[in-house]
């Protein structure tokens, strides 16, 4: 396959899995929505759910987005040095973003800073927003595709914390913020935590705690019990399908963290809503293709 038919395949590819990935839940948020439907029997929560797998269910029926906001599109890429097309991966994905908006169609989301203007094709400006690891050694890309809505995961927050209010900053930072917007952000929710030295640091590693499959745990056994127990005391809460209450506010915690500095420690939060939109797709250098969110997917 020459350089030219490799794009246009790479690009079909991505535009179709973006699209298919507005339409369906990876299989790990469908499995946790249907454990935590299980537990509810308050009559409100109950309808609520009942809608969300209505909403599903026609969605994928008509081929139309499950959530009206489709987001703003952010790939997270891990590309090996060697795929065939790692130079023009960023153009690539523009273009992928272009078909999938008019072919299924996505709604126009990005508007351009200072013009205020919408560009009607939801690419913009460093937009569709591109994650980059480099693998040595490998001739495949991953690539995980996120759709942020404009109530969930875009309205994160970070803070850089003083040194003595340690992990008990951390929770309550969190705390303070899911239950000032955690209504508006359409739980049950995903939540991701990023610790770390500073504040760009820590809302990178929150919003790729999203990533992670529910279930996950971090991998310093300290970090895991300390998604326990945020998870847990967030649950206390009672927010409940669409914030009407009900016995479960979360999907689930996940914290990611980087070494910092003594004199500080940051905290970085985003959420995703009960429509998590996450997608994750195995390219090979070939151009065949695995989906790995959603098992028996073909596009």
């Amino acid at each position: 396959m020459d350089q030219e038919k490799m794009r246009t395949r790479f690009i079909d590819i991505m535009a179709a899995f973006t699209a298919y990935t507005g339409i369906y839940l990876p299989d790990d948020v469908l499995a946790k929505l249907k454990e935590l439907a299980a537990k509810e029997d308050a009559p409100m929560a109950t309808t609520f759910y009942d809608a969300m797998f209505k909403d599903l269910e026609m969605a994928a029926t008509l081929s139309r987005p499950c959530c009206q906001d489709t987001g703003v599109i952010q790939y997270f890429i891990q590309v090996g040095t060697s795929f065939p097309l790692i130079n023009e991966i960023e153009d690539c994905l523009a273009a992928a973003v272009k078909q999938a908006t008019a072919a299924l169609p996505l709604r126009h989301n990005v508007v351009e800073v200072f013009d205020e203007k919408n560009t009607g094709n939801n690419v913009g400006t460093r937009i569709p927003w591109l994650d980059w690891e480099i693998v040595p050694r490998r001739d495949d890309v991953k690539i995980y595709v996120y759709m942020a809505g404009g109530g969930c995961s875009l309205p994160g927050a970070a803070k850089v914390l003083m040194p003595l209010e340690g992990y008990e900053g951390v929770v309550s930072f969190v705390f303070d913020q899911i239950t000032s917007y955690g209504i508006n952000a359409c739980p049950p929710l995903l939540v991701g935590i990023g610790i770390a030295g500073s504040a760009e640091v820590a809302s990178k590693l929150s919003k790729k705690a999203l990533l992670r499959p529910i279930g996950s745990h971090n991998h310093n056994p300290r970090g895991a019990a300390l998604e326990t127990m945020i998870e847990e005391g967030l649950n206390e809460i009672g927010l409940g399908p669409g914030g009407v209450t009900g016995r479960q506010s979360v999907l689930g915690v996940h914290i990611e963290q980087a070494g910092r500095h003594p004199a500080t420690i940051a905290v970085g939060l985003s959420t995703g809503c009960w429509a998590h939109r996450r997608g994750l797709i195995k390219i090979d250098a070939d151009l065949r293709y695995e989906v790995l969110s959603h098992k028996g997917a073909v596009l």
